[in-house]
């Protein structure tokens, strides 16, 4: 496994990939894994050229290769999180509904709070029922950040496809 840091408008953050594909992605405090090696790959050089262009709102869609570890469950809930389209919001309950747990908001909310691929698996798009932002591990000035950067209009925007 192999890890790499970048300073970025939201704070330092760290990429790691395995066989090429991405497994983490860290923010602020969070402990990189234990086993990975500092090395700026060539899978993680392109995670950060979209996740860069993304913060500097020239990209609405991520194309990179995912491995999130986690149980089944879990990649169910992640993966519907990918689902929810970029400037929009999901509530926990509706997440766990369109994952056929209708009173599952809560372990919904869990397993959100420990999605390893923040950003890209955008978990920063579910909020509560109120409407009020609640529960994003790095602190919720990022999330209203990332939130905020979705809604400013753009001239052009690009998916990862155009910039190949």
């Amino acid at each position: 496994m192999n890890i790499f840091f970048y300073d970025t408008c939201i704070g330092r953050l760290g990429i790691a990939e395995s066989d090429g594909c991405i497994t983490n992605i860290l923010l602020h405090n969070d402990e990189p894994p234990i086993n990975a090696d500092t090395h700026e790959s060539k899978t993680i050089k392109e995670a950060f050229r979209q996740i860069n262009l993304y913060l500097n709102g020239n990209l609405k869609n991520f194309s990179l290769k995912l491995k999130p570890s986690g149980t089944p469950y879990m990649k169910t809930v992640w993966n519907e999180l990918t689902k929810i389209p970029y400037g929009e919001t999901r509530s926990y309950k509706q997440v766990a509904e369109a994952c056929g747990k209708s009173r599952g908001a809560r372990a919904a909310g869990m397993i959100i709070g420990r999605n390893p691929i923040p950003i890209v698996i955008p978990c920063h798009r579910v909020i509560g029922s109120s409407g009020k932002l609640v529960g994003f591990r790095s602190g919720l000035e990022i999330k209203k950040k990332l939130l905020e950067l979705e809604k400013r209009p753009q001239q052009h925007r690009i998916t990862s496809d155009e910039n190949d």
